[in-house]
């Protein structure tokens, strides 16, 4: 005798789950009654990613990566609301946000302070480290 389907029912209820299932298998609505259960689509003001998120470490060659962990370790105490600031604010939001002393220095002591800064990256590229092409 040959093994069809699953144990717990017998073949001929085997072939009514699989007609019923195939409705919604094959329709382009979402299968659950209940709405929350649903995964939640993307919003329209989502920004697009070309290759899924950035993390530190997946650049080309060491100084790709220097650059990325350099930015990435400055944006963890830097927050969007410290902008824009000059080199002043820029180092006082580093100093409230408990940045560590060698982050701090480079900064004090690299960043030009004659300009308004918009945000991390300017930041970044003002101190040497540009962001990968």
């Amino acid at each position: 005798m040959q093994q069809r389907g699953s144990d717990q029912y017998s073949p001929r209820r085997d072939d009514e789950m699989k007609h019923e299932l195939q409705g919604m298998l094959k329709g382009e609505k979402p299968t659950r009654a209940e709405e929350w259960h649903d995964p939640e689509p993307a919003a329209d003001d989502d920004p697009p990613l070309a290759s899924g998120p950035v993390r530190p470490g997946t650049g080309n060659d060491a100084r790709e990566r220097a650059d990325e962990a350099f930015r990435f370790e400055l944006a963890r105490y830097l927050r969007r609301t410290d902008f824009p600031a000059d080199r002043p604010e820029v180092l006082a939001a580093l100093d409230e946000n408990h940045a560590p002393e060698p982050l701090v220095e480079t900064v004090r002591h690299d960043l030009p302070g004659e300009h308004a800064y918009h945000n991390v990256q300017e930041v970044a590229v003002a101190l040497g480290h540009h962001p990968r092409a």
